[in-house]
Order: structure tokens, then C-alpha cells, then sequence
């Protein structure tokens, strides 16, 4: 489920955080191992999120991490969870309107 949760940037890792979270506290209840399996949850979810996917699909769609992470935050503020669930799609349409464009010369 954690690596499903990818394809739904940031949304996708807090839906996949209940179950853990859950398991967590069953297992260990309100202490201290329940604590620190959540701050290295987290740390990996915020890598994961922030660094990795964006370096990966950079490479699939040949579009900037920067450029994704700008996509995912913006599409995701005008239209909600929708626009965070299409961002990657999006910025790839839009950079290859921008790129077919008249008059562009082609650079990147």
C-alpha cells in the first residue's frame, strides 16, 4: 500500500499512514517505540515524497523535479484533491503544449 500511495502525491501517503499508524498502536500502544515508528514513518514518507518520486518521474516524463513539485502544489490548490491526483499528467500537457507552441524554438 505505501508504494501504491506514490501515484496520489501527498494524499496517497496519509491515507496509507492510518493502517501503519493503527498497527503501531496496537502493537506497542501509546509509548515510546509507537513515537519513534511514526517520526521514521514520516521522515521516510517526507523523502520519499519530496525527493525520490520527484526525481523518478522527472525521468519518465522528462519534466524538472522542481517543475512536479510546482505542478503538484498548484494543480492541488485550484482544484483540491483532483488537481494533486492529475498534477503529473497536467504539467506533461502543459509543457508539451508550450513546447509545440508557434514560435517556440524547441529548447528546454
Amino acid at each position: 500500500a505505501v508504494g501504491l500511495s506514490v501515484l496520489v502525491p501527498y494524499i496517497g501517503a496519509a491515507v496509507v499512514t492510518i493502517p501503519i499508524a493503527l498497527v503501531g498502536y496496537m502493537q506497542w500502544g501509546w509509548n515510546n517505540d509507537f513515537f519513534y515508528l511514526m517520526t521514521v514513518y514520516g521522515i521516510i514518507q517526507a523523502l520519499d515524497g519530496n525527493v525520490l518520486v520527484p526525481l523518478l518521474f522527472s525521468e519518465v516524463v522528462n519534466l524538472h523535479p522542481v517543475a512536479i513539485i510546482v505542478a503538484v502544489l498548484v494543480f492541488g490548490g485550484v482544484w483540491g484533491f483532483w488537481g494533486v491526483f492529475f498534477a503529473i499528467p497536467l504539467a506533461t500537457l502543459l509543457k508539451a503544449v508550450i513546447q509545440s507552441w508557434p514560435g517556440h524554438t524547441g529548447h528546454d
